[in-house]
């Protein structure tokens, strides 16, 4: 059923209330984000090495997670991430989430405190988030050759990795093109690819959407798990198996048109 729009002055207060809540919860980000650099850059310096990594994810899940409850708690937001909870304490493997929104990684770290993640590098030399990327040992990339290296050594030694398949926000609906990264590493490192989906009703943060435009609120998301595919022998054939199977799987799915028209988030 289509909701009707407020008029008047509960709909200029509703306005106001959704635009003094937005730019607080960018406040929020920004606050926690300066805070965990001034612990994180002594951190690097004093931590013995093998607890660097450790320390680094947990504080940056627990960051995450106070985070999306804030979110939640100012009625900004409504997050349905409780499937990925089963996935803690399984075994080394890769989570292949499709990528809506920039919020995608901060919900599935915000549930697993052992995730190594591949960062575009200019994110790992960012001043608000390196410190706390390099502390948590996450992973440039720059280089493939070096990338599909350390992904591989961080799941050989216990951990969960982060890869979104498009390596981006995705471009085109359902999913964009699925790089053959994902398999490469699956493959070198011999551990499964667990799909998860991700779901939204709005298109904020997509590709186009500027980073202070005020989005409609509430904006629900929910998390599912998908397929979970066996380390692959054929690069190239898993590739297109994995992006017609996401293709397949959300193609029901209600996204909203990734680039906002003039009239949403006014």
């Amino acid at each position: 059923m289509n909701q009707i729009p407020e008029t008047g002055s509960s709909g200029r207060l509703r306005t106001l209330r959704e635009y003094l809540i937005f730019y607080c919860g960018l406040g929020l980000l920004a606050g926690i984000s300066f805070l965990w650099t001034l612990l994180a850059l002594p951190l690097n310096l004093i931590l013995p090495r093998k607890w660097k990594t450790r320390t680094g994810r947990i504080i940056i899940t627990m960051g995450f997670r106070m985070y999306l409850w804030a979110l939640s708690g100012m009625g900004a937001c409504h997050f349905n991430l409780q499937a990925l909870d089963i996935l803690q304490k399984d075994s080394p493997m890769i989570i292949a989430p499709n990528h809506p929104s920039m919020l995608d990684a901060l919900m599935v770290i915000s549930r697993l405190p052992n995730l190594a993640c591949i960062l575009k590098s200019e994110l790992v030399n960012n001043l608000f988030f390196g410190a706390g990327a390099r502390l948590a040992g996450y992973i440039r990339n720059d280089s493939l050759r070096k990338m599909i290296r350390l992904a591989t050594e961080d799941l050989r030694g216990g951990s969960h990795l982060l890869l979104f398949p498009e390596g981006t926000r995705s471009t085109r609906l359902p999913i964009g093109t699925v790089h053959g990264s994902i398999a490469l590493i699956a493959k070198e490192a011999n551990v499964p690819i667990q799909t998860v989906f991700i779901e939204t009703d709005s298109a904020f943060l997509t590709k186009g959407w500027p980073f202070f435009r005020k989005p409609s609120m509430p904006i629900h998301y929910r998390i599912r798990l998908g397929k979970r595919f066996v380390p692959p022998s054929d690069v190239r054939g898993f590739t297109v198996e994995l992006e017609r199977y996401f293709e397949s799987a959300l193609t029901d799915v209600p996204f909203p048109p990734l680039y906002p028209t003039e009239a949403e988030g006014q």
